[in-house]
This record gives structure tokens, C-alpha cells and sequence, in this order.
């Protein structure tokens, strides 16, 4: 019964994609829907952008192993990341009207920078595909046969296929139905799980020591590495093309701002949900919790509920995933196409060719992760170092560029390229504290320095904001 519905439901959300395909008559209609979301859809999407397989799977095996400050990265994190995204980065960007955040750098700095934060940034989708695909492969073997290997391939044909057809059109109308379900079935999993306890009290009453200290220890290395992990996606999803082409696809400036805002207050107070479930879980049913944490939820609501809630929470809990690759496919596929691909062959190609090049890329993103995702199957581990990548090498120089007057093309490259590089060297070291957060420094020393030593020559920033500072 429960098998059947999810293929039920996996045929509905496929065929919201090929209806979604008639809304697409160019590119800017398959990577921003053609900046026409009302606030509901684009709040949603926002919404969405994480709360899937790291926020449910990842941050809920996080919480029962470290409390609260394993969880700082995500559902954290991420809120803030929407919040800091609304107040700094959205309106100087938003009134630049281009299609990815690579056409913003080239914006900025030009089209060097274009090209070498595009080659950066792509790579880094890989590992973030490959999360959730694991997440899909995991219920799938949990209702079924399927190994995780198999789980693997089948998810990723299914979300190439609903990709394809939609585009961010379909990713922002299943948004909004899979953001629907996914609180409903959260919630009331959340109640079913505290009636059986007798009430939250003796959850909480059980909990392990430390599992609600949200601040860390008294000691220097301890509140660097608390900030390093706030950044990880705090800071380092800020100049990343999924955010972006969500945030973009809002029909005015306004709204966006206030999808932000919404996004990141309802994404830290639902994302709590899954810690409170797991939490209970745990109490109630250690016997699953010894087994696989990752697998917790599921294997909970498939032993100890009723057909109903399994339906409902799988149900959407699969939607959420779908919806959050979907986006992890088409953000490098746009930046492969807009900033790799239309600078050397615009003029040749019509839109219509970029429109099926936009397409192809998707097949091979997703070849890509699903490799990755056979190699390595922790959720919040692939998550976390996507996100890091961007941070070490491209925040540094989307904010310098936004706000620092003598910000220039070479010390942006620099900063990208040292940024990388110290990063992928500190990493081999056995150090006390996160390697991102020397690299993050090294990544803003070489922008100043960079930018001192070359500095801006012309008038080389086209679509600045009024509100650039020096």
C-alpha cells in the first residue's frame, strides 16, 4: 500500500514537470521562471532550498551524536544564510536583471572573474546532488527491496526526467505543495511522537546531557569552531547559483526580500521539528536508534504508525528531496550554459539551442553526483562540503564587490584561487580548529592585497548598487 502510493505520488510530481514545461518558452523561463513568482511560490521555493535530506536525515542523526551545537551548520545555518542573503545581497543583485550569479561577477569585475568563478562553483553541486540522491536511495530501500546502489540509480533517473521537462518552474510549484505536506506530516508525526511519550517533558527529561546547550565551552578554539560552523552554510551558500536563481525567479524586488525573511524564520522554527521527532524516537525506540541514525524517521513511521501519517510523510519527505535536486541539477547546468558556453558560442546559438544545452547538462550533473553518491553515503557530510568550497573561494569577492569601492578583477581571482587552494592544502592537516576558517582569511588577504597591488585601472563595475561603499 505504501509502496504504491509513493509511486502515485512520484508519478504526480513528474507530471506537474512536463505540465510545467509548457510554461517555457526560453532560458530565463527554465532557470528563473521567468521572474514571475508571487510571494507564496517564491517563499516556498526559498524555503525549500535545504529542507530536505540534510534538514530531516543529516541534521537529525547530527543532534542525537552532538545536541544542539552539531546542528549550528543546519537548520541554523541556513536561516541565516536567507536572512543575511535579504538584508545585503538581494537588491544590488536583483536590479542587475541578469540569469546567474556568474553573469553578477561578470558584472562586477568582468569576464575573467565570470569565467574562473563558474569553474569553481560547478564542481561543488556534485556533492550536494549526491546528498540527496542517497536521501531518496534510503527510503527507497526502507520500503522496499532496492539496495542503496539501486536506490541510487532510480532516483536519479527520476529526478533528471522531472528536471528536464520543468525546469524552476516545476521546482517552485512542487515548492509550494511539498512545503505544505512537509509541515502538516512533520507536525504530526511531532504530536504522535509526544502522545506516545506521555507528553514532550519525559522527551526532554530523557534527553542526553548537553543535548540543549546551544553555546559552546569557555575556550577559544571552542567558540572558532562554533563560528566556523555557523558560516559554513551561513556565508558560504550566499554565492551559490541555486539561492540565487530562486531568490531571482520573485516578480519584483519587494517580494523577494520578503520571501527571504519568511523563508529563514519558518526554515529555523520547522526545521527544529526533526530534532524534536528524532529526540523522541530515540527515547521511545532505542533498538532503531542503534541500528542506523540516518534512518530513524523513516524506520520509526514505517514500524510505529499507521498507513495514513506513513503516506503523508513519506509522501512529502520524497517531494522535498525531488524539489531540492532538482534545484542542485539546474544551478550548475545554468552556469555550464550562461557562463561557460553563451560567452564563445552566443552568437552562433539561438536561445532555443541554449534552452536544450540547459538540458543536457542536467543529464551530466547528475552522472556526476550519482557517481559520488556510490562513493560516499553520509548526508550531512556532502552537504556541508558543498557549501564549504564557495565559501573558501567566493563569498570573499561577491561581498567585496558589492561593497568595497577598490575591489578589483585581479584581487578577485585571487582570492578565489588562494582562497581554493588553502583550503584543499589545510584540509590534509590534523588541525584543532576548521580549515575553512584560515582559508576564509587567506581567501580576504588575497582580495585586499590583490586588489592593492592591480589595482582598478577602468570603470570596470557596469551595474553596481547605489549603496557601494569604500
Amino acid at each position: 500500500m505504501l509502496l504504491t502510493a509513493i509511486i502515485i505520488y512520484i508519478l504526480i510530481t513528474v507530471g506537474i514537470g512536463a505540465w510545467s514545461s509548457k510554461l517555457i518558452k526560453n532560458s530565463n523561463d527554465f532557470v528563473l521562471a521567468g521572474r514571475q513568482l508571487p510571494l507564496f511560490l517564491s517563499a516556498s521555493a526559498l524555503f525549500a532550498t535545504w529542507f530536505g535530506s540534510e534538514t530531516i536525515f543529516g541534521a537529525s542523526s547530527e543532534y542525537l551524536d552532538h545536541g544542539l551545537q552539531g546542528v549550528i551548520e543546519d537548520p541554523f545555518g541556513g536561516a541565516l544564510c536567507l536572512i543575511l542573503f535579504g538584508v545585503f545581497y538581494l537588491k544590488p543583485m536583483y536590479r542587475m536583471n541578469v540569469l546567474t550569479i556568474g553573469d553578477v561577477y561578470k558584472n562586477i569585475f568582468g569576464k575573467r572573474v565570470e569565467f574562473f568563478a563558474s569553474v569553481f562553483m560547478v564542481p561543488v553541486y556534485f556533492g550536494y546532488v549526491a546528498a540527496q540522491l542517497v536521501a531518496l536511495a534510503l527510503i527507497f530501500s526502507s520500503v522496499s527491496d532496492l539496495s542503496i546502489s539501486q536506490g541510487i540509480m532510480i532516483s536519479a533517473g527520476i529526478v533528471v526526467f522531472y528536471t528536464f521537462l520543468g525546469g524552476m518552474w516545476a521546482i517552485s510549484i512542487t515548492d509550494f505543495i511539498q512545503t505544505t505536506l512537509i509541515v502538516v506530516g512533520l507536525i504530526w508525526v511531532a504530536v504522535l511522537v509526544a502522545e506516545k511519550a506521555g507528553g514532550i517533558t519525559p522527551i526532554l527529561v530523557a534527553a542526553p546531557e548537553g543535548s540543549f546547550q546551544f553555546f559552546p565551552k569557555a575556550e577559544p578554539i571552542a567558540w572558532l569552531n562554533y563560528l566556523g560552523a555557523w558560516i559554513i552554510l551561513g556565508l558560504g551558500s550566499i554565492p551559490s547559483q541555486d539561492i540565487y536563481q530562486r531568490v531571482m525567479a520573485s516578480k519584483s524586488e519587494k517580494v523577494a526580500v520578503r520571501s527571504t525573511y519568511l523563508a529563514g524564520t519558518f526554515y529555523v522554527t520547522i526545521g527544529l521539528l526533526p530534532l524534536f521527532i528524532a529526540l523522541g524516537a530515540r527515547h521511545l525506540y532505542p533498538e532503531i536508534y542503534l541500528e542506523n541514525k540516518q534512518l530513524l524517521l523513516s524506520e520509526m513511521v514505517l514500524r510505529h504508525s499507521g498507513i495514513h501519517v506513513q503516506i503523508l510523510f513519506f509522501g512529502a519527505l520524497i517531494s522535498a528531496i525531488m524539489s531540492t535536486t532538482s534545484s542542485g541539477l539546474l544551478a550548475p547546468s545554468a552556469i555550464v550554459s550562461e557562463n561557460l558556453i553563451r560567452p564563445y558560442f552566443g552568437n552562433r546559438l539561438k536561445d532555443k539551442h541554449f534552452l536544450w544545452i540547459l538540458r543536457i547538462n542536467i543529464i551530466c550533473v547528475a552522472a556526476v553526483a550519482t557517481i559520488m553518491a556510490q562513493w560516499k553515503t553520509n548526508i550531512y557530510e556532502l552537504v556541508a562540503g558543498a557549501s564549504i568550497l564557495m565559501l573558501v573561494s567566493l563569498f570573499v569577492p561577491l561581498t567585496a564587490g558589492l561593497y568595497w569601492k577598490r575591489a578589483s578583477e585581479m584581487g578577485a581571482i585571487m582570492s578565489i584561487v588562494f582562497g581554493m587552494i588553502a583550503y584543499l592544502g589545510l584540509s590534509s592537516l590534523n588541525l584543532p580548529f576548521y580549515p575553512h576558517l584560515p582559508a576564509v582569511l587567506i581567501s580576504a588577504i588575497a582580495m585586499v592585497m590583490g586588489s592593492i597591488i592591480f589595482p582598478v585601472k577602468t570603470k570596470q563595475h557596469v551595474n553596481l548598487p547605489k549603496n557601494k561603499t569604500s
